[in-house]
């Protein structure tokens, strides 16, 4: 039941984590590279898009949440010395195989998290800074 509830905290926050990278890090990356015709087109394709950006900050709450939790969920479980079964004949188990592909999910999903955020709250409003200059 652990490793479910894991496994299950560890995909929503690769999806919220990737959600703050749609809404903030591609459109900057998009426009600073000279393609904001495409822009234009991905929000007109895919409304969603606007939408995010509108409540980008309940989509950082929420994601922030979420892979805060995966972190305390996967890391607890160490500190509480919950080993796995032990391998037989050098074989991992199952269980060692998912705790690893969790391991993976929840840092890509922070790193996808501190893009975004580096990209909406820092990096946008220096390039309108420096605009202005």
């Amino acid at each position: 039941m652990k490793n479910l509830k894991t496994d299950v905290t560890s995909i929503l926050s690769l999806f919220t984590s990737f959600s703050t990278l749609l809404c903030c890090a591609l459109p900057a990356l998009l426009v600073t590279l000279g393609f904001g015709a495409v822009m234009a087109g991905l929000i007109s394709d895919l409304p969603f898009l606007r939408t995010l950006s509108l409540y980008k900050e309940w989509t950082f709450f929420i994601a922030t949440l979420l892979i805060g939790f995966n972190f305390w969920l996967v890391y607890k479980k160490k500190s509480q010395n919950v080993n796995c079964e032990i391998p037989v004949n050098g074989v991992e188990s199952a269980c060692d195989t998912a705790s690893y592909w969790s391991k993976i999910i929840l840092w890509i999903s922070a790193v996808l998290l501190f893009t975004g955020f580096f990209m909406a709250y820092l990096a946008l409003p220096l390039m309108k800074f420096m605009d202005s200059l």
